[in-house]
């Protein structure tokens, strides 16, 4: 298995995507980019932290590769507006690729220079792509939160859309279950 950090604005969009994707295995929410050890969400959300919320993804990159899921998240989130997603606000919100390897890291890179060229969003591309130091688990209160929640209002009106247009742009990578 292999692994990928990433953050686009609130985790619970994220893991809830990625969940659905055939080759992931597992995602958690957590925590990653920032300065204080050993986080939690309350300190994340006052923006002292340094830290993004964040979805690690264990994938099988025979069945998913680590390009395929940067470009679902192109998809899911937008990344050209600094510290927000919609009305989450905030540095811990902002978009970033946290690598583990050279390998990632270039990829990334290309893939943001790419749909630059491309064109792909009005404006500029923001994303940090940094260095991933530590992940920090989220506490169990947010895992698989889409899933134990999908009637509440935010999974509804924030995750539900997001989860549509993945599939919607990403059929054949569609797990679905």
């Amino acid at each position: 298995m292999t692994t990928a950090t990433l953050g686009g604005g609130c985790f619970w969009c994220l893991e809830a995507v990625f969940q659905r994707l055939q080759g992931v295995t597992a995602v958690t929410s957590g925590y990653a980019g920032g300065t204080t050890v050993d986080p939690d969400y309350r300190s994340v959300c006052s923006g002292t932290t340094g830290h993004a919320e964040v979805v690690r993804i264990e994938f099988d990159p025979l069945l998913i590769d680590f390009e395929t899921l940067l470009e679902v998240f192109f998809t899911i989130h937008d990344p050209t507006t600094p510290n927000r997603q919609g009305a989450d606000v905030g540095t811990q919100y902002r978009s970033i690729i946290l690598w583990e390897t050279e390998d990632q890291r270039a990829s990334a890179n290309a893939i943001i220079e790419r749909l630059t060229r491309e064109g792909a969003f009005a404006n500029p591309i923001v994303t940090e792509v940094t260095p991933l130091t530590t992940f920090y688990p989220a506490e169990s209160s947010h895992q698989d939160y889409y899933n134990s929640a999908p009637n509440q209002p935010y999974c509804q009106v924030v995750i539900l859309p997001k989860l549509l247009k993945a599939q919607d742009k990403h059929p054949e990578r569609w797990r679905g279950d």
